[in-house]
C-alpha cells in the first residue's frame, strides 16, 4: 500500500509518497494552495491517482507538546480529507521537520533563497520517512 504524507502550509503543501512496498518515498513535490477545502480535495486527487491507501498529515506541536493554531489546522483539514478521500488520516508529531529540511537543503548546496520551492517537499518527505519507520 502507498502511503502519501503531508506537510500543510498556509501558502503551501508538501507532498511525499512511498513506494508500494511502503518502504521508502517514492516521489516528492509541493503544490499552492490557500483554501483548505480545495486543498483536500486536490490531496484527494493526487492520492487516487497515485492508489494511495493512508494519510499521514503532520501535526505541529509545540516544542513542550502542546497544540497551538496550526495544530488546530492540521486537524480541520484531517476531518475534511478524511470525507473527501474516505482514508485513514494518521496525525503524526511534525515538530522540527521545517527545520531539519533547511538544514538538508543548506548541506546539499541550495542557497537559503532558493528553498522556499523545496522545502516544503523535504519536510513532507521527512514526515514519511517517520511514520514509515515506525512501522
Amino acid at each position: 500500500m502507498r502511503i502519501m504524507a503531508i506537510d500543510y502550509g498556509d501558502a503551501r503543501i508538501g507532498l511525499a509518497v512511498s513506494d508500494l512496498s511502503a518502504t521508502i518515498c517514492g516521489e516528492a513535490w509541493t503544490m499552492a494552495e490557500w483554501n483548505m477545502d480545495e486543498a483536500a480535495r486536490r490531496i484527494g486527487e493526487e492520492a487516487r491517482s497515485r492508489q494511495v491507501g493512508r494519510l499521514v498529515l503532520g501535526l505541529p506541536k509545540n516544542m513542550d507538546g502542546s497544540l497551538g493554531p496550526r495544530a488546530q489546522k492540521s486537524m480541520e483539514l484531517a476531518e475534511k480529507l478524511r470525507g473527501v478521500t474516505g482514508l485513514e488520516v494518521v496525525l503524526w508529531d511534525e515538530r522540527r521537520t521545517t527545520v531539519d529540511a533547511h538544514r538538508i537543503l543548506s548541506e546539499c548546496g541550495n542557497r537559503r533563497k532558493n528553498h522556499k520551492d523545496k522545502v516544503d517537499a523535504v519536510a513532507a518527505q521527512l514526515i514519511l520517512e517517520g511514520y514509515l519507520g515506525s512501522l
